[in-house]
């Protein structure tokens, strides 16, 4: 891939480890159980006394760089190859966070995040389509998702509900087979 940054991975766990939504990309992680072992293993390694402070950190982990920020009940991680460029994780991490406070109207939180994954899973397929880095600017991203971005026919408000469950369904379903 050359100069393209790319990542392995964007997750977003709860205050316990577990899934909230999850994207992978490339075969560094082959199956179920090696996946879920890594997002165990990379909570683990990211608690800290008292960290609750939204502004991001990194930690270098089993060859990866991994980006990380706690907002509310909310752990969001992006991780790339050693070799890439950390400030870009970043940037990819703030993106989406930001994209995600927006469409969530500031309220993010786990219940809130689950009660809106569709919109969650479309922020991750805005921000990194197969790994590579698309798009990193949080107003960009939640334009687009919510359908008031160049590509968009108008928000999901306007939208049938037929229509709207119907796409955020086929984004789901996609988001699952990856």
């Amino acid at each position: 891939m050359g100069s393209c940054p790319s990542v392995k991975n964007i997750l977003v766990l709860d205050l316990e480890g577990k899934r909230v939504a999850v994207k992978y990309y490339g075969d560094d992680w082959p199956s179920a159980a090696s996946k879920l072992a890594f997002e165990k293993s990379v909570f683990v390694k990211t608690q800290k006394p008292g960290a609750k402070a939204e502004e991001a950190d990194v930690v270098m982990f089993d060859g990866y760089i991994v980006v990380y920020k706690f907002i509310e009940d909310l752990h969001f991680f992006v991780t790339g190859g050693e070799e890439e460029n950390e400030l870009i994780l970043a940037s990819v991490l703030q993106g989406f966070s930001d994209a995600v406070g927006i469409l969530l109207r500031s309220k993010v939180d786990k219940r809130t995040a689950l009660e809106n994954l569709d919109l969650i899973f479309l922020c991750i397929d805005e921000v990194v389509d197969g790994g590579i880095v698309l798009e990193t600017d949080g107003n960009v991203i939640a334009e687009k998702v919510s359908g008031h971005g160049p590509e968009g026919a108008g928000s999901y408000a306007e939208q049938s509900v037929t229509q709207a469950f119907a796409v955020a369904k086929q984004h789901f379903m996609r988001s699952l087979l990856n």
